[in-house]
């Protein structure tokens, strides 16, 4: 009687362990979702946008990085191109802002199929490097292509009205509709993360071999996770083209492939607030820092040595952590 009743004690345990995970994630996206409704009363709405944006590029990485075990150096190419396709889309073919997103989020989420197609063939640092080749493609390409303005960008992009009615050249709506984006992409994030497709994906980043030798097609499971990955980096992409109404090279160049690495592993790999929170910090620098100039750069290395050093998990991995010790 005993034998068998530790199995379902153990089961009883981790069901309530799950419950009680959810509730705290359910109390922190509440928490968050007001926090966005207050926060243009304290802090510079732009400067909000743009830390919006980069969280969910981080995020859209994290499902890549921490959740399907796919270490990408390339993340700029989706990013930089879906900015590239909406800046144009609605400069010059003057499309509205929800369709100039779309665009954008469309050719991000293609580039992702065929980058991810071929990338997934290869595994550990060799994928890491196929990714970064194609990235550097997509950026040589950016340079050269004719619509994309070369070392000048895309520039004054017309940010018009959201389904015709919302003026998204008043700041304060324009910065609800990217936070509500925002909201959208964080929570489907955090849906894919716990869904029967998502607990595959951890299974499969856990213990390849098994999960095949469950009849699971792991690399069909990778391509998946790697053009969703790259949709919604192309969502952030495209958002933040409207923003500040501009597409440059810096949106494709390695460097923000780095950044957003950077931001992951800074604020908890494989967490689900861990990306936001590393994007907030290495934004926050950029932008209260930049009178600086190249000592950004070298705070940002100084703090993400100490976050590697302190934070082995991260800063929100490392803290969940104390917190369930603690309770």
């Amino acid at each position: 009687m005993s034998v068998e009743a530790e199995p379902v004690g153990v089961g009883a345990a981790l069901a309530d362990h799950a419950g009680d995970s959810k509730r705290h994630h359910k109390a922190i996206f509440i928490g968050l979702a007001v926090l966005l409704v207050i926060a243009p009363l304290v802090l510079y709405p732009f400067f909000l946008m743009k830390l919006l944006c980069f969280a969910l590029f981080a995020s859209a990485f994290n499902l890549l990085l921490g959740y399907g075990g796919l270490l990408s150096f390339g993340h700029a190419a989706y990013f930089g191109m879906a900015s590239y396709v909406s800046a144009h889309a609605a400069k010059v073919w003057g499309l509205p802002p929800e369709l100039a997103i779309v665009s954008g989020v469309a050719a991000a989420a293609v580039l992702g199929a065929l980058f991810g197609s071929l990338a997934i063939r290869r595994q550990g640092i060799y994928f890491a490097m196929v990714t970064l080749a194609f990235a550097q493609m997509v950026y040589f390409f950016a340079l050269q292509a004719p619509f994309t303005g070369g070392e000048d960008g895309i520039q004054a992009v017309p940010r018009g009205h959201l389904f015709g009615i919302l003026d998204l050249s008043d700041a304060t709506t324009l910065y609800y509709v990217v936070a509500a984006i925002f909201m959208f992409g964080v929570l489907l994030i955090y849906r894919i993360i716990h869904s029967p497709f998502g607990q595959v994906l951890k299974a499969i980043r856990d213990n390849e071999p098994r999960a095949i030798s469950l009849g699971y097609r792991a690399n069909h499971y990778k391509l998946a996770v790697f053009v969703l990955s790259a949709t919604l980096a192309g969502l952030a992409g495209a958002t933040k083209a409207i923003v500040v109404q501009l597409a440059s090279l810096t949106d494709v160049y390695w460097g923000m492939s780095g950044e957003v690495v950077l931001m992951t592993l800074l604020g908890g790999m494989g967490t689900v607030f861990g990306p936001m929170l590393g994007a907030a910090i290495v934004i926050t620098m950029q932008n209260y820092f930049a009178n600086l100039g190249a000592w950004v750069t070298v705070m940002q290395g100084v703090i993400f040595v100490l976050g590697v050093l302190l934070f082995r998990e991260g800063i929100v991995g490392v803290l969940s952590k104390w917190l369930k010790k603690s309770l």
